[in-house]
């Protein structure tokens, strides 16, 4: 991947996925000592990120393409689910019984179908792989394809060109797409930018496999981010290796950590997220990541959250989170 690919992909997904708001936090700028910004993605069309990547990759398609095929764990559905509606496009989306039933009933809302197949991101895979191989389906990976890297990476376009003076990223960390686009252009950009992936600390297949220095498989556990579960692929070719050499730094945190950025979000920031969404807040607010010199930036990815579980979370109440439960904590600033 070249700068132009991203480039390209700004033409291709203007004035459907790009321009989302960047907007002061001064909660979080008070608490932490330096100004921090928040990236809302979550105000796309399809709830999150993921449109952009979608957006660029369908776009490329043959003229002859009669449908189009993605894993997913939830919001790369969804994005693929418009995008191919918008092409008049088949889509067929394949989920892990993981995936919680909000996202299920938005990609289905959007026309296309969902497969629930198996209990991990990995399981679903097969089946997509299939309809690709055996039934001619095109494969919209969820992030180890240059298109849909590219269409992320215009994020630090609109990051970079508001506001020059930007000296760290924080950006969730999943399969790597969002993170790789964004740190890969963001160096070319400004090479003295910081750019930190941030996920959960059980199931971070990333971290572990940045850390292994190869893809390794880790055991996709229920969590609060949800969005940030499942592997890279045992055969991944593009994510890890942009990941490793543009990241900074990678950053785990617990439940109780990203229930707080949540919590902080909606009671500071009156922002509805994901779980995943709210992770950049809450590795500043746990102080994980420190107050270095210079503005912010959080990618707060997507509100799809299941709003019956969100209003549990922000009230503070007891979640359960598979055979774990995550016990009650009320909000203070």
């Amino acid at each position: 991947m070249i700068l132009a690919d991203i480039l390209a992909a700004r033409g291709r997904i203007a004035g459907v996925a790009d321009r989302m708001p960047l907007v002061p936090s001064p909660f979080l700028s008070e608490r932490t000592g330096r100004e921090v910004l928040l990236k809302l993605e979550s105000m796309q069309a399809t709830g999150a990120f993921k449109l952009r990547g979608a957006l660029n990759a369908i776009s490329r398609l043959p003229a002859e393409t009669h449908g189009v095929v993605c894993c997913s764990t939830g919001n790369h559905g969804r994005a693929v689910a418009y995008a191919a509606r918008q092409r008049g496009l088949r889509a067929i989306v394949c989920m892990s019984a993981l995936v919680p039933q909000a996202k299920v009933d938005g990609i289905s809302a959007l026309g296309a179908e969902v497969r629930i197949v198996g209990r991990s991101q990995d399981e679903a895979q097969v089946e997509a792989s299939r309809l690709a191989r055996d039934e001619g389906f095109a494969e919209i990976p969820p992030f180890d394809h240059p298109d849909v890297i590219a269409g992320q990476g215009t994020i630090a376009f609109e990051l970079v060109e508001a506001r020059p003076d930007i000296a760290t990223i924080l950006v969730p960390l999943s399969g790597g797409g969002l993170a790789a686009g964004i740190a890969f252009a963001a160096k070319l950009l400004k090479p003295g930018i910081r750019v930190i992936g941030i996920s959960m600390d059980r199931g971070a297949a990333m971290h572990a496999s940045l850390q292994a220095g190869r893809p390794v498989e880790v055991e996709e556990v229920p969590s609060l981010a949800d969005s940030l579960g499942g592997g890279i692929g045992l055969a991944n070719a593009h994510t890890l290796a942009l990941c490793r050499d543009n990241l900074d730094a990678t950053v785990l945190l617990t439940e109780d950590e990203i229930r707080l950025g949540m919590q902080a979000l909606y009671f500071e920031d009156r922002l509805v997220t994901e779980g995943a969404a709210a992770v950049g807040a809450a590795a500043l607010l746990s102080g994980k990541v420190g107050p270095d010199d210079g503005p912010a930036a959080l990618i707060v990815t997507g509100r799809n959250v299941d709003m019956a579980a969100f209003a549990e979370i922000v009230a503070g109440r007891d979640v359960r989170l598979g055979d774990i439960t995550l016990k009650g904590r009320a909000y203070a600033a």
